[in-house]
């Protein structure tokens, strides 16, 4: 988390962005929440889609690890397409079966990535690998927007504590989708992100929304 975090840093001195609103989704929300409590004066915002600020319990992170190591091995040497198949049966993202055009095309949209790389992110970016930010969320220094779908009641629960938290953290549950709202509900996302750009303080005015 740390070195992928450092490279969030990189990239934004490349594109010369001194501090802008960062937007993550799931794994990369968490990321965005990292950078944000870490690197502070790298970060105006954030809205974070189905983001957790990690696993409290040492138990569970591991095993999560142990979890996401079998899933790794499995990407490695195994059948992808039966791998996504799977991958996309979880209760996680039960509501994606309610719409089998969505679900076709969010199985062939990740066909194009490398599986040896997914297996290297499940192992140094999953959730038992992530430390937990909970504690340190009191700290938040920046607003933050955290969606979630109505139908994902893990993570709408997951935002609500943020916000329980942190002053700084709204939290904000779609009607009617579950954990991929970017997909399920575009348009309700874009406007949420929309209007969350209109209310950041002017004295953040310089930020600049990066993807």
């Amino acid at each position: 988390m740390e070195g992928t975090a450092r490279a969030v840093v990189c990239t934004l001195d490349d594109l010369e962005a001194r501090r802008p609103v960062i937007v993550g989704y799931s794994m990369g929300g968490r990321l965005a929440l990292y950078l944000a409590l870490r690197y502070p004066e790298r970060c105006a915002g954030l809205f974070l889609e189905s983001a957790s600020p990690g696993l409290q319990n040492a138990g569970e992170r591991a095993a999560r690890r142990t979890a996401d190591e079998e899933k790794a091995n499995r990407l490695e040497s195994g059948d992808f397409d039966i791998f996504l198949r799977d991958w996309y049966r979880q209760p996680l993202f039960a509501s994606l079966a309610r719409d089998e055009g969505l679900l076709r095309r969010t199985t062939e949209a990740r066909r194009r990535n490398d599986p040896p790389e997914l297996a290297r992110s499940l192992r140094g970016m999953g959730a038992g690998s992530q430390p937990p930010l909970w504690r340190e969320l009191e700290g938040l220094a920046v607003p933050a927007l955290a969606v979630a779908g109505e139908l994902d009641g893990k993570y709408a629960g997951i935002s609500s504590s943020m916000a329980s938290i942190s002053p700084k953290v709204e939290p904000m549950v779609v009607a009617g989708v579950g954990h991929i709202v970017h997909e399920e509900a575009p348009a309700q996302y874009a406007a949420l992100l929309g209007r969350f750009l209109e209310r950041l303080p002017l004295a953040l005015g310089e930020a600049e929304p990066v993807p």
